[in-house]
């Protein structure tokens, strides 16, 4: 199965060939711990808080930066998956949709968390993906608690948990 997943970074020097890797590689291993078998097409836009800010007023009307802004193709209801009829006929790929990531953000946030840059990127990505799958999180209920629940086993697949603080 090929997933087309495309990393592209406003401005220059957001983004390098290493950090793209990792990207794929992270959407890869959440959509497969999913369930989704069908190859998929997702845009992954890496910025910085200025440019983030600029898409969430654009896109939102919501004039502030934030972490991750992810834009899905489907209105999905977990465990839902798209179906193979949802493929675009050109390239074969659901397209899932897009999400845009404040590399400024992942680092700050890595610092104020305490952890890496690297397992911060990454959270980003899978926190996107499933909402590209449909989670939600607007309240504190159960589709909140069952999202963090996939965030963390996927994470953990990654081998990227969440470190215990002492």
């Amino acid at each position: 199965m090929r997933h087309k997943i495309s990393v592209i970074g406003r401005p220059s020097g957001v983004s390098n060939p290493g950090l793209a890797a990792l990207l794929r590689r992270t959407v890869k291993t959440a959509l497969a711990a999913q369930g989704m078998t069908l190859p998929c097409e997702i845009n992954i836009l890496l910025t910085d808080d200025a440019g983030i800010q600029e898409v969430n007023r654009d896109m939102r009307d919501l004039d502030r930066p934030t972490d991750v802004l992810s834009f899905p193709m489907f209105d999905l209801t977990p465990p839902q998956l798209p179906e193979e009829g949802d493929a675009d006929p050109d390239s074969g790929c659901v397209p899932l949709g897009d999400m845009c990531i404040s590399v400024e953000r992942a680092r700050a946030q890595a610092e104020e968390y305490g952890h890496s840059f690297q397992r911060e990127i990454c959270y980003l990505a899978v926190h996107s993906v499933l909402h590209l799958l449909g989670y939600d999180h607007l309240d504190e209920g159960p589709m909140k608690r069952q999202m963090r629940q996939r965030e963390e086993a996927i994470m953990a697949l990654l081998d990227l948990k969440r470190e215990e603080t002492k």
